[in-house]
């Protein structure tokens, strides 16, 4: 017997528009999830009501696109049920989460690959469900009087507030199976949406499981329609796929179904560049390796961590059987700003991509000191140093070392102990206002010039961060 839990919300929905005598479904993802017993956050439902009727039946909801999708905040349909604050929290909710009614319909022509050109409206739930992507996301879920099947693509679920699954595609099977499947034809379901290629290996490295052989065969085959998807949208399913249970597995079913050479190709040109020294693979499984390793979860980071070497191909020297990479972390900073921007990634994000494949070569002895400590973390910023160190533990674990050594514990703890002293401009005890005061000028550079040498002296010894000693040296710089 199957068991889970639909939250009192949903229920109320579909509940509601029954009661307007019209046929109502919980369909999607959230159904899959339930199945899998996997958290739950989206709700979607569709429905044979008219958009106007669905916001007849929801007053407070909205509608402003032309494929029949009503949205309605959580907090508004609280407030139509008269239901207390704390369903929202046993329903796993938000206030501003968007429950989504769309009416049943078929939809004709995909010119951009993307949108249909033409949204018809149905009667029929099976018609629906014929158009959605793929198996395990081609259910629905029924609220009905008794135990008893409405069709037989019906089948009841035991549960006391009778609610039934509708699976006319073998949805449960392919979910039992671990198989992501097109729905129909996946050639035609590609052309229809070239998204769908790139979204079926993420649900795929999202899950764990393996993609149908002709849906695999279909993507390969359809590949190049995914130049008419924007890189926005590729990068969003990109990013989910390295922030999956199983990054590796997702990039490796990318580049066997012809969508890496579209989306990274740089990283395709690591193949078979061989390594030297410690490493037993090349700079490909490397990179791959580094990835799977990579203890954090932020998909930024696991993004620099596959490309930390993607500049080693252009850096590669080969001299009396000796292999070098000398400046490849350089050539790796200009590759990966240009992916960034072609991945369209926020400012916020390319900062942190680039510095980190372009410090990721730092190297530690015991010898250095305080002050090289200190420009080490200037250079890469207090608030990435984890951040790199995520990616150190990756790539050496990629390469087949051990996660951490005595010299990266040891850089750690002497980080740990000098991050509270001075490292930027704005932790000294003087500031602009104290140099214009006592050399008696107006603002301009040589406010900045002033500030800038005596931060020197204070990155290299942070006992001169004193005010008394900083204000008598700011007289001395100017004469």
């Amino acid at each position: 017997m199957l068991k889970f839990q639909i939250p009192l919300l949903a229920e109320k929905v579909i509940t509601k528009l029954q009661k307007h005598n019209h046929k109502a479904y919980i369909v999607g993802g959230a159904i899959r999830d339930i199945l899998l017993s996997k958290p739950t956050y989206d709700w979607d439902f569709t429905t044979d009501a008219k958009p106007e009727q669905i916001q007849k039946i929801f007053p407070e909801s909205f509608y402003d696109n032309k494929f029949g999708t009503v949205g309605i905040t959580s907090e508004e349909l609280l407030k139509q049920f008269k239901l207390k604050k704390d369903t929202l929290k046993k329903d796993n909710l938000n206030p501003q989460d968007i429950l989504e009614i769309t009416t049943f319909r078929s939809e004709k022509g995909y010119t951009d690959r993307r949108r249909p050109d033409k949204v018809s409206w149905g009667k029929d739930l099976k018609e629906d469900l014929k158009r959605r992507d793929f198996t395990i996301n081609s259910l629905a879920l029924s609220l009905i009087p008794s135990s008893k099947p409405i069709n037989k693509d019906e089948k009841p679920l035991k549960q006391k507030n009778k609610w039934q699954l509708i699976d006319p595609f073998n949805g449960q099977k392919d979910l039992k199976d671990k198989k992501v499947k097109a729905v129909g034809d996946p050639n035609k379901r590609f052309s229809e949406d070239a998204l769908r290629m790139i979204r079926a290996i993420r649900i795929a490295a999202e899950l764990g499981f393996t993609i149908e052989e002709k849906t695999l065969k279909a993507i390969a085959k359809n590949s190049q329609l995914l130049i008419h998807i924007s890189f926005e949208r590729i990068r969003d399913e990109l990013l989910k796929i390295l922030k999956s249970n199983h990054p590796k597995d997702g990039i490796l079913l990318l580049d066997n179904s012809n969508l890496l050479k579209i989306i990274l190709p740089e990283l395709l040109k690591t193949k078979n560049i061989t390594q030297a020294g410690h490493h037993t693979k090349d700079v490909w499984n490397h990179s791959l390796d580094s990835l799977e390793s990579c203890p954090s979860p932020d998909p930024i980071i696991r993004l620099a961590t596959l490309l930390h070497d993607v500049g080693k191909p252009i850096a590669y020297r080969k001299k009396k059987e000796k292999i070098t990479f000398y400046g490849h972390e350089v050539v790796g900073e200009r590759i990966v700003k240009k992916i960034a921007d072609r991945l369209k990634l926020s400012k916020k994000q390319k900062e942190l991509f680039v510095i980190l494949v372009r410090q990721h070569m730092f190297a530690y002895d015991s010898k250095m000191t305080d002050a090289a400590i200190r420009r080490f973390i200037q250079r890469i910023g207090k608030e990435n140093i984890n951040n790199m160190m995520m990616l150190r533990i990756g790539d050496r674990k990629g390469g087949g070392s051990k996660a951490t050594s005595w010299r990266l514990r040891e850089l750690q703890e002497r980080i740990g102990k000098l991050m509270y002293t001075p490292l930027q401009i704005k932790d000294m005890k003087v500031n602009g206002n104290d140099i214009i005061k006592i050399l008696k000028i107006k603002p301009g550079p040589k406010v900045g010039q002033t500030l800038e040498k005596l931060f020197k002296e204070v990155l290299e010894d942070s006992k001169k961060n004193n005010r008394e000693y900083l204000l008598k040296r700011i007289k001395e710089i100017s004469s």
